[in-house]
């Protein structure tokens, strides 16, 4: 059994998702500063609250607390965060369609030899 887990966890892509993962919680701790430190200052200047979005809520009564502003933040974090990914998503392809077609290109050598036997055999037949 221990055996197998060793061979589980050194297979290539459990440590591309470690990898991936761990990439990925570093990526978020950077959107969420980018959103809080830059974006959410400058957007704070327009609706006249100078800090941050965070500040901005809809106060009901005093037990209600509509906090939306610390939600327009999440929402731009999740924005970034998705439209980086989908700009990756959008290069992987590219490079893998490249790829494809590279692979593709090169002729297979039984065809090749299936398409010579053919023209031969035209060719007694005329």
């Amino acid at each position: 059994m221990l055996k197998e887990f060793k061979d589980f966890i050194s297979r290539g892509s459990v440590l591309d998702l470690a990898v991936g993962v761990i990439i990925g919680g570093a990526f978020t701790g950077l959107v969420k500063s980018l959103t809080n430190n830059l974006i959410n200052p400058i957007i704070g200047l327009f609706t006249g609250q100078v800090s941050s979005l965070d500040n901005l809520k809809l106060t009901i009564n005093d037990s209600l607390v509509l906090k939306y502003g610390a939600f327009l933040g999440d929402v731009i974090n999740f924005l970034i965060t998705a439209f980086v990914v989908f700009l990756i998503i959008k290069f992987l392809n590219k490079f893998i369609r490249q790829e494809n077609v590279e692979s593709t290109d090169a002729v297979n050598p039984e065809v090749e030899m299936l398409t010579e036997i053919r023209d031969l055999l035209a060719k007694q037949n005329q």
